[in-house]
């Protein structure tokens, strides 16, 4: 092969050295030595180095935004995962919120990526968050919304891996998932969380699970990662009041008001047309106080009904029969 040709085929050789390419041009490299061209083997021999110290750089760079692969820890006794990760192309982060909570979201969301000014301030962004309020208003997916805005990972703990029957495992598990993403940027969800941070004060809960939120304690005080750690929870009144102190923020997610139902039945309807007769303000009307799940739920099957009649449009009264039929849900 032409020398030129040669070095320019080795300055676009990238990878690690492991990587079969690299391995392939170390024997060309061994080849042209035995030749007795020692400069040109020299020469392939710098360039592919070079490409390779190259690479290592760029991906130490990235892990140093993004954080290496982790290794999710598991419940030694039963060798579960102590949490999940869901994939970016599985976060649900299209939501409709009041102007008020959306604001607060999204200061979360700039503080950390304006992290590095804040800390030539000596200030540092929110990375405790605990939101609250019923089921079904979106406490879980505001989690996936933020991880998905700002580019981390998303890890879900699973409680029911967490906690053990066996004395001091569950304290041992929950310690375990936090020193593993002590390094490791991401936001970890703890998805109802007064599963296990229920009052101390409680007389049924004692020994080990006052031992757990102990551990839990000390683990949300101690958190230094680079990532945000999110507690979701129905029952803000049950949670051990300590607990409180320990998060940079606590944010009720409420049930929507009457504009954002009116947005939301929209949005969820935005892919069947809907006859111009319908009134959105008024059906927002009819559920108000309704969970934004439910919102969702009801207008699915209003859809569902109207494709079934073999209609090409949705119409008010398919909404309102859909809204008879799930009015035991709200009950």
């Amino acid at each position: 092969m032409n020398q030129d040709l040669m070095l320019r085929l080795f300055r676009t050789i990238e990878g690690d050295a492991a990587d079969d390419i690299i391995k392939v041009a170390g024997v060309i490299i061994d080849s042209e030595r035995q030749k007795g061209h020692n400069k040109l083997a020299d020469r392939l021999d710098s360039i592919l180095k070079r490409n390779i110290h190259s690479t290592q750089s760029l991906k130490g760079e990235l892990n140093s935004i993004f954080g290496s692969n982790i290794s999710i820890p598991l419940d030694k006794r039963n060798n579960v995962p102590l949490a999940v990760e869901l994939k970016r192309d599985e976060l649900r982060h299209e939501m409709i919120l009041s102007s008020e909570i959306e604001a607060k979201i999204s200061r979360i969301e700039k503080e950390f990526v304006a992290r590095e000014r804040l800390a030539h301030f000596g200030l540092k962004p929110r990375k405790r968050i605990l939101l609250y309020g019923g089921p079904g208003c979106g406490k879980s997916m505001t989690a996936e919304r933020i991880a998905w805005n700002i580019g981390l990972p998303f890890l879900k703990v699973r409680f029911e891996a967490i906690i053990s029957s066996y004395l001091g495992e569950s304290a041992t598990n929950l310690t375990n998932i936090f020193t593993a993403v002590e390094n490791y940027p991401c936001v970890l969800l703890l998805d109802e969380f007064d599963f296990i941070a229920k009052s101390r004060e409680g007389k049924q809960d004692v020994g080990e699970m006052h031992r757990v939120v102990n551990i839990l304690l000390n683990v949300l005080e101690d958190y230094n990662g680079q990532g945000i750690i999110i507690a979701t929870t129905n029952l803000e009144g049950t949670l051990d009041k300590a607990l409180f102190r320990r998060f940079d923020d606590i944010i009720e997610i409420p049930k929507p008001g009457r504009y954002e139902i009116a947005k939301i039945l929209k949005s969820t309807l935005a892919s069947i047309k809907a006859s111009k007769t319908i009134s959105w303000d008024k059906f927002a009307v009819e559920l108000d106080g309704y969970s934004s799940a439910l919102i969702v739920k009801i207008a699915n099957d209003a859809a569902k009904l109207a494709v079934i009649a073999g209609r090409s449009s949705i119409e008010q009264f398919d909404l309102m029969n859909s809204l008879e039929e799930n009015r035991h849900y709200y009950k």
